[in-house]
């Protein structure tokens, strides 16, 4: 079997992240006589391995055309806000760095990740969203920090 085939065959095989997006609202930016707006979009993200945290963040969705059809490669414009939603018990073994949200924002090679990273001197917890283009690095990035603090009224 050829080496591009394998490695296409065993992306395909890595399991999906359990994370889904909660669209919070979006705001047109501008507006396209044919297909949809250009706009920012707001999504809501709980952390899968600690209850707790919540992040946000906002978009850029490129419409018209290309975009209502899904061939537009949106803009590595965005921004994240994370927050203690409730009690936040970490695991026991939380590893250093994980990738905690992937989405795809063109047809071919560019993605959002959130990374979570974790500062176990200062006991906070780290967000790095980055802008992936797969040939030409991550030109976007954005970070957030939640410090690991006891919730009022959990025991």
């Amino acid at each position: 079997m050829r080496p591009a085939l394998t490695l296409c065959l065993a992306l395909l095989a890595l399991p999906a992240l359990p994370v889904a997006a909660e669209e919070i609202g979006c705001t047109t930016t501008e507006w396209k006589l044919i297909g949809a707006n250009h706009r920012v979009c707001v999504y809501a993200y709980d952390d899968p391995k600690i209850p707790g945290v919540t992040c946000h963040v906002s978009q850029a969705r490129t419409g018209g055309i290309k975009g209502s059809l899904g061939l537009a490669e949106d803009p590595s414009q965005f921004s994240i806000a994370c927050r203690q939603t409730g009690p936040i018990v970490l695991p026991e073994k939380l590893p250093a760095r994980e990738v905690v949200f992937s989405e795809d924002t063109s047809l071919l090679f560019k993605e959002t990740q959130i990374h979570r990273l974790y500062d176990t001197k200062r006991k906070v917890l780290v967000y790095l969203g980055i802008s992936r283009k797969i040939i030409s690095g991550a030109p976007g990035n954005a970070i957030s920090s939640v410090p690991v603090q006891p919730w009022p009224g959990a025991r």
